[in-house]
């Protein structure tokens, strides 16, 4: 089979020829429709996250998958041949990018019926996170105000649909081009990041969803209603100085959970949509992430083998 893989750190990942893997005790073969790329793929080829997810190199590029089982390791029950399934393995163990993948079968969820199965790849980390952002820890309510930076990128696209589904007056940041997108998925207000400094567009807001930090998260502080939330997704937020500005933060990391990737999927078949900047086949993957890591993606970047 074929594969892309990091071959050292810093480097852009290759396509490799690989003997096809072979599922073990609780473990299944899937035949891969669809990968999404994450920014997460990008750090971990850069090295920039080696103390909290080292990676034995050669690796397999990538978390996000939807396919086919294709075949069953021992002791493996609940699943047949040819189930449509989607998964996110553990990022240590990478594996996505690739024609064929053995994964845990404890870690697959049926995949969505209303979505092209090469597609629902694009649901299991960036949804999941946004799900984890919004409903869990922000816990958004009819009536509040929220603001999304990056509305079309891989998270914001979908933290604005769930915004939007929670009744919250939806603000974001976006490039005058995609404002249209983001508008369609949900957005009330939009906000041309390439022209203006939101803190002169928006102000008493209940909560932020930052995927982008740095000098963004400073700057977010100061549209913050007092007691508002500020929720970081790259990085731990500076929380003394959020609580200097009497403001609450919050880190949203997230770890694959199956029960939240299938309350996605179920959201999914209710209608969530995935923004897909573009799909690749296998072989131009390793400019798809090249693409991604230049950051102007609009959605999803999809590999299908």
């Amino acid at each position: 089979m074929k594969a892309l893989r990091y071959t050292a750190y810093g480097d852009t990942p290759v396509v490799h020829d690989l003997t096809e893997p072979v599922p073990g005790p609780g473990e299944v073969l899937v035949r891969i429709a669809g990968a999404a790329l994450n920014p997460l793929d990008i750090k971990i080829g850069a090295g920039h996250v080696q103390d909290y997810f080292p990676i034995t190199l050669p690796s397999t590029v990538g978390t996000d998958l939807a396919g086919s089982v294709e075949r069953l390791g021992s002791g493996v029950t609940g699943w047949s041949i040819g189930d449509a399934v989607i998964t996110r393995t553990d990022p240590t163990a990478g594996g996505a990018v690739a024609e064929y993948a053995v994964v845990p079968a404890a870690s697959l969820v049926p995949a969505p019926t209303t979505i092209p199965l090469g597609i629902a790849a694009g649901l299991a980390t960036a949804a999941a996170t946004a799900w984890q952002a919004v409903t869990e820890v922000a816990k958004l309510r009819p009536g509040q105000k929220v603001l999304v930076h990056a509305g079309a990128g891989g998270v914001g696209s979908f933290a604005v649909q769930l915004a939007h589904r929670a009744g919250a007056h939806v603000v974001t940041t976006a490039s005058g081009r995609a404002a249209e997108i983001v508008r369609k998925l949900g957005a009330d207000d939009v906000i041309d990041y390439t022209g203006i400094d939101f803190r002169t567009a928006v102000s008493d807001v209940d909560v932020v969803v930052d995927s982008i930090g740095g000098d963004t998260e400073i700057r977010s502080l100061d549209v913050l209603r007092p007691g508002g939330l500020l929720i970081s997704l790259p990085a731990p937020p500076d929380a003394e100085r959020a609580a200097a500005r009497g403001v609450r933060s919050a880190f949203v990391f997230h770890a694959s959970d199956t029960e939240r990737l299938a309350g996605v999927v179920a959201l999914a078949n209710e209608g969530l949509d995935i923004l897909v900047d573009r799909t690749v086949p296998l072989s131009e993957a390793a400019e798809a992430y090249t693409y991604l890591a230049q950051g102007h993606a609009k959605g999803k970047v999809i590999v299908q083998p």
